[in-house]
């Protein structure tokens, strides 16, 4: 996961090829959107995708990746949230 055009931090979820639940995906979000750029926006949008679909390109600089059959969500951060996320 990573905020959509926003520099920020990746999240990743660990499913093991299970399904996500939906709350896991909306506190991911939370997490990737407060910890960008967009922590004070509202509505910030999150990409989110396979990690088959994520490419590193070479000679990138770190943290640099290229996704494609992406999703979006949109959240609004909050410091409450994420408070709780951290217990």
């Amino acid at each position: 996961m990573h905020t959509k055009n926003i520099p920020g931090s990746h999240v990743i979820i660990k499913c093991a090829g299970k399904e996500i639940p939906d709350e896991t995906l909306y506190e991911a979000a939370m997490l990737a959107a407060f910890y960008s750029k967009g922590r004070m926006s509202s509505q910030v949008p999150v990409d989110y995708t396979m990690k088959k679909h994520v490419k590193k390109p070479s000679g990138s600089k770190p943290g640099m990746v290229i996704y494609e059959t992406n999703s979006t969500i949109y959240v609004t951060p909050t410091e409450e949230m994420i408070v709780k996320l951290k217990k």
